[in-house]
């Protein structure tokens, strides 16, 4: 068995625990083709049927995958999602996952990035995942700073942060692939100040550091340079849903590092990433055919006045 093979066993018995009377799907597009084969072949090894669902690219992420794509879903045990972009904020998978499937997304994953990150203990990023969320869960004030320029606030008041360790082994479960993340969508209207992205976004690695100013929950301003000009478009083209400040995400992974994609770079352990977009699908109350991240290096984040990241180190 080759790396991509050994670190997608991994992925179908650590992760998913797919059994042998299991049907498991694997969503692919063009654009992905060849990773979406080989999962597709992994998988033969563990379940009772594997299909191979090929659509065309999206246009951006959230968009909804067609229709039939979408009902193949609804009747799978394990969804992979191995695309271009990324189909987790999307009804279809919402739908797929309310019907009982257990699904892993894997927007832009590559066969280097699964062989460097799915083998890392998955039951230490859930012990993890564990010590982190009570801290985060409905704190009135969460404050983020940065040496280059990064001083956002935002409430968390009657929101739940929410786990991304890779375990989904029973109905409904849901994951990235690779895995490694705390999340919790921000009280809306709630953030302001600047935002410096200065590790990745738009599945680009940022030349040039990126300042988001925040007013009243959305974006209001980008600058300096041709990168910021770009993501102000993307963003701005969905309107005002599409500028809403929509999620805070802490990267937990040791085995992530930062390579211009978005998928592996929100997990790198030391980081934080902040969100613009939909954010209905973990407990906001934006919906829009978008979600995109910004990530941001080397933070210090306190919850409620207590630091519980010191310039990229965890205080647990």
């Amino acid at each position: 068995m080759n790396d991509i093979q050994r670190s997608l066993a991994v992925a179908f018995t650590d992760c998913l625990g797919v059994k042998p009377r299991e049907t498991v799907l694997v969503v692919t597009d063009e654009g992905r083709l060849a990773l979406g084969m080989a999962i597709r072949k992994a998988s033969l090894r563990y379940a009772r049927e594997s299909l191979l669902a090929v659509m065309p690219v999206r246009a951006n992420n959230g968009q909804e995958p067609p229709p039939a794509v979408a009902a193949m879903m609804r009747g799978a045990d394990a969804i992979l999602l191995a695309t271009t972009r990324s189909l987790s904020h999307t009804q279809a998978r919402e739908r797929a996952t309310a019907a009982g499937a257990r699904i892993a997304s894997m927007p832009g994953a590559t066969a280097a990035m699964l062989r460097r990150t799915l083998a890392v203990d998955h039951r230490g990023l859930q012990r993890l995942c564990d010590r982190i969320i009570p801290r985060l869960s409905g704190a009135r004030t969460v404050r983020i700073t940065t040496a280059r320029g990064t001083d956002l606030t935002f409430s968390l008041r009657g929101r739940t942060a929410r786990p991304d360790h890779g375990i989904i082994r029973g109905p409904g479960g849901f994951t990235n692939l690779p895995a490694g993340e705390v999340y919790v969508a921000p009280l809306e209207g709630t953030a302001s100040g600047r935002l410096v992205i200065d590790g990745s976004v738009l599945q680009a690695r940022v030349r040039r550091p990126i300042a988001v100013a925040v007013a009243g929950g959305v974006a209001v301003g980008v600058g300096p340079g041709r990168e910021a000009s770009r993501l102000w478009r993307e963003l701005a083209r969905h309107g005002r849903a599409g500028l809403n400040v929509a999620e805070f995400g802490i990267g937990i992974n040791p085995a992530a590092r930062i390579t211009g994609n978005v998928l592996e770079d929100e997990k790198v352990l030391g980081t934080v990433h902040i969100a613009f977009g939909d954010n209905s699908h973990f407990g906001g109350l934006v919906r829009v055919p978008s979600h995109q991240d910004g990530i941001v290096k080397a933070p210090t984040v306190t919850i409620d006045g207590r630091t519980l990241i010191d310039e990229g180190k965890l205080q647990l």
